[in-house]
């Protein structure tokens, strides 16, 4: 008995032993499939390069930056789609709108314009003898002249002898009566008025000066003559302006031409007076064409005998227009709309009760005041994005989608293929021009040689700096102390045109450094700089180690070579934007 007791004891003992090593087994295992299939939905990317999407933690291809997780998983999902979460819809207060033949059968077009003086009221006031002018009674221009105001006063040698032919005429008008009569039509030609004859016939006096009257009432728009100048016959004295009416001229755009036609009823505002509505109706639509600002002028004639608007006021026009008898519209709001280019893209939301969107490229025309049409790209019923279109850019470039910036997505790409893809055809370019080995030149040379590479590196780091003002002092630096490397110390004529060709291309890369005013620009003949500098060194040496070092995201991703002294990288592509973005690709001894 005491036996079966001992025997029960040890199956109990070893039935707890069992289910205290395997009893969690199954929970064990399904935790684990569990992790299994995170680790292969989770997808990584990199935080400057979002377009990179490995299914596996490691380095950036294009910087080596560590990758990151990406927030959501890509499950069911379309390869050009990506899902937000609800707190991020939030936060960004993402707002939609179902696209359909939703503009209104009365929609306003604003215009923009200005106050201008109308070319039906101004006369230019001109002299209708030659002379001298002895007073002008108008010192500026803004002047109110009303019409027979005294203007000028001239001195003509002209009417001073007509004056003493009309006294001498007169004495012989009943001989000579057509000589009289040719010389008293003589003096009206010149606007010498009836009385004016009369006075000098009955005086028997010559005057020495003659007035000028005002022709019509207005304000003086420009002053042609000053006091003491000599005027021929018919020169312009003043242009006189009548601003009892005046134009506003609107800019009409080339594709909202056909929205306007005369007559249609404007209504025009200006900030001067912006409780004031005025209702006019469009005058004239001029047929010349601007291809300078691709816009037409629309006329609007306004009353102004209060003097409310000065001519150079900015005005605007709105205009109500009625598209019952054209095709409906399909139109949407200018804020959903990124522009990159040429291209026009919207965000589309492609789940109605899911945050799930895409990016959608679309072809727009007419703009209608702060909606555009599109002529492509989007169907009735479509929601898009209306508020928040950046935010949700943003997403899509660090999902690794197609975004505003990047058309393509590319995913699971290796490192040697996206080096490949960037560096390829720098390095076959460097390649090419190294089919020499190193060729044996003299200290004094590479001493020379060693103080231009010494000017090169201080304009590369005031490229780093953003410095564009000393990068022009550093190119100049070069060009002099170029001059001073002496060809005469290379011994053979293979060296001298070696040498020749890479002297020509340095000089064309750092003038043409020299010459720009932005880093932008300066950055791009940088790069050419480098390529020739880097065979220089290669081919003569300085004496001296060099990094030669590379950025792949240099010229809009085209990748770019500078040299070195030190093996830290420091972009000069870049500056303090990515001041460590790149790699040590060759030591040069």
């Amino acid at each position: 008995m005491k036996k079966y007791i001992i025997y029960i004891g040890i199956l109990a003992v070893g039935l707890l032993l069992g289910w205290s090593l395997f009893g969690n087994s199954p929970k064990e295992k399904t935790s684990h499939n569990h992790s299994e299939k995170e680790a292969i939905n989770k997808m990584w990317t990199c935080s400057m390069h979002p377009k990179i999407l490995q299914s596996e933690a490691g380095d950036c291809p294009i910087c080596g930056m560590d990758l990151i997780p990406t927030e959501t998983t890509f499950e069911g999902l379309n390869p050009n789609e990506f899902k937000l979460t609800k707190n991020a819809m939030a936060l960004a207060n993402i707002q939609t709108l179902v696209v359909g033949d939703n503009i209104n059968t009365n929609s306003t077009l604003k215009l923009s314009g200005k106050i201008t003086e109308s070319e039906d009221e101004k006369i230019v006031q001109a002299s209708y003898f030659s002379g001298r002018i002895e007073r002008l009674n108008i010192s500026s221009v803004g002047e109110e002249v009303k019409k027979g105001q005294l203007l000028a006063t001239i001195y003509s040698p002209e009417l001073f002898a007509a004056q003493q032919e009309l006294i001498t005429a007169s004495s012989l008008k009943t001989s000579q009566p057509a000589l009289y009569n040719a010389v008293r039509n003589k003096l009206k030609l010149w606007k010498i008025s009836e009385n004016q004859i009369n006075q000098i016939e009955k005086s028997g006096k010559v005057k020495q000066n003659f007035p000028i009257y005002a022709t019509v009432s207005g304000t003086v728009s420009e002053k042609l003559v000053a006091q003491g100048d000599y005027i021929k016959q018919g020169q312009a004295l003043l242009k006189i302006t009548n601003l009892t009416t005046v134009w506003a001229l609107f800019d009409v755009y080339e594709n909202q031409i056909d929205f306007f036609k005369k007559g249609q009823n404007i209504t025009v505002t200006t900030n001067a007076y912006p409780n004031k509505r005025l209702k006019k109706k469009v005058d004239f639509i001029d047929p010349t064409f601007n291809s300078a600002t691709r816009t037409l002028k629309l006329r609007v004639i306004l009353d102004n005998k209060k003097r409310e608007f000065k001519t150079g006021m900015f005005v605007e026009g709105a205009i109500e227009n009625n598209f019952s008898d054209k095709k409906q519209l399909l139109m949407i709001p200018a804020s959903a709309i990124l522009w990159t280019g040429k291209r026009s893209v919207v965000y589309l939301k492609t789940t109605p009760d899911q945050p799930i969107f895409e990016m959608k490229e679309i072809t727009i025309e007419k703009q209608l005041g702060d909606k555009y049409e599109v002529i492509d790209g989007l169907l009735n019923g479509d929601e898009i994005v209306i508020n928040g279109t950046f935010t949700i850019d943003a997403s899509a470039q660090l999902h690794g989608k197609k975004s505003m910036m990047n058309r393509n997505t590319v995913k699971n790409m290796g490192t040697a293929e996206v080096m490949n893809n960037h560096e390829n055809h720098l390095e076959k370019e460097i390649k090419n021009t190294l089919k020499n080995e190193r060729i044996k030149v003299s200290k004094v040379f590479q001493k020379q040689l060693k103080i231009v590479v010494n000017d090169y590196i201080n304009l590369k780091n005031h490229l780093i700096n953003d410095d564009e003002k000393n990068v022009i002092i550093a190119s100049k630096n070069i060009l002099n102390n170029l001059k001073n490397v002496d060809m005469k110390l290379l011994k053979n004529n293979n060296t001298h045109l070696k040498w020749m060709s890479f002297d020509k291309k340095i000089k064309d890369a750092v003038y043409a450094i020299s010459k720009e005013t932005t880093i932008k620009e300066q950055r791009i003949h940088f790069k050419n700089l480098s390529l020739v500098l880097i065979n220089t060194v290669e081919t003569f040496g300085i004496n001296e180690k060099m990094y030669r070092q590379f950025c792949p995201m240099a010229d809009n991703y085209k990748g770019g070579y500078w040299l070195s002294k030190e093996e830290k990288v420091q972009n000069p592509y870049f500056g303090n934007k990515m001041l460590k973005c790149g790699s040590v690709k060759q030591v040069i001894e």
